[in-house]
């Protein structure tokens, strides 16, 4: 019997044993410290194709900008007595001396003296005459305009009596050296007469106009107050030579007041 009750006691234990053996391993279970287990991922998807991205254009070469137009100084004759740019001065004689155009006209414009000028030049004049007249409400008149070299010699040798060689070569151009033998200058004054070869015509409504206004027609105020030691000549803001609108253009525009200077010529204070 007490052999019966051990043996029941072993068993139960062994029974006690085998059961904390599973709560043991149920905590183990429980607390996570059981190796996990892994469900098995599907597959990653692989990423969709980004849509192919047009190709750009290359940049373009912007090319070389043109280059600005330059006037062109030799387009015409600065010797050529027939050229409407002859450059004439005390150092630069007409060449023949006793040059006469081929194509003077008398100008329809009001004058003192009858004015006779080559074509273009006289075409040029009865424009900016006419423009004066619309612009201002007043009138212009020419004093004097082509002169032979015999006409300029008479003037010349008057000059020459009445104010002696000095005074003469300030104001008067000696034969053959004259701008007004071209038949591309003239001499004007206001009509009625105010000032008329005078330096005082500057402060004229008529010489302020033209001072500003004559390169629009092609003309040049010829001797500057300023410009006496290179055109060898004292202030006429009466007297204006047509030089054609593209070359009065360009001297305005560009700041010159003389030929000589415009040119590269040498001053021509006095006579050679």
């Amino acid at each position: 019997m007490r052999r019966r009750r051990g043996l029941v006691a072993v068993a139960a234990g062994l029974l006690v044993i085998a059961g904390g053996g599973a709560v043991i391993l149920g905590t183990l279970t429980a607390t996570g410290n059981a190796p996990p287990t892994t469900a098995a991922s599907p597959s990653a998807a692989p990423p969709a194709a980004l849509p192919a991205e047009p190709p750009r254009p290359s940049p373009s070469v912007s090319p070389d900008p043109a280059p600005a137009p330059t006037f062109d100084r030799a387009a015409r004759s600065i010797d050529d007595p027939n050229s409407i740019w002859v450059v004439v001065d005390k150092l630069r004689p007409l060449n023949p001396t006793d040059y006469t155009p081929d194509d003077l006209v008398d100008v329809p414009i009001p004058f003192a003296n009858a004015p006779q000028l080559r074509r273009e030049a006289s075409d040029a004049v009865v424009a900016l005459f006419a423009a004066f007249t619309a612009e201002t409400g007043l009138a212009l008149q020419s004093q004097s305009a082509y002169r032979g070299f015999d006409a300029q010699t008479r003037i010349y040798k008057n000059d020459v009596a009445n104010l002696g060689q000095v005074g003469a070569d300030l104001s008067t151009a000696r034969p053959g050296t004259s701008e007004h033998q071209t038949g591309l200058t003239i001499d004007i004054s206001a009509q009625p007469g105010e000032c008329s070869l005078s330096a005082c015509f500057a402060d004229t409504r008529h010489g302020q106009w033209l001072a500003v206004n004559a390169w629009r027609f092609g003309f040049l105020l010829r001797y500057p107050a300023d410009k006496t030691p290179v055109t060898g000549y004292e202030f006429e803001p009466w007297h204006f030579r047509y030089i054609g609108i593209d070359l009065a253009t360009e001297m305005h525009n560009t700041g010159f007041s003389t030929l000589e200077e415009f040119f590269g010529l040498p001053a021509a204070p006095s006579y050679g």
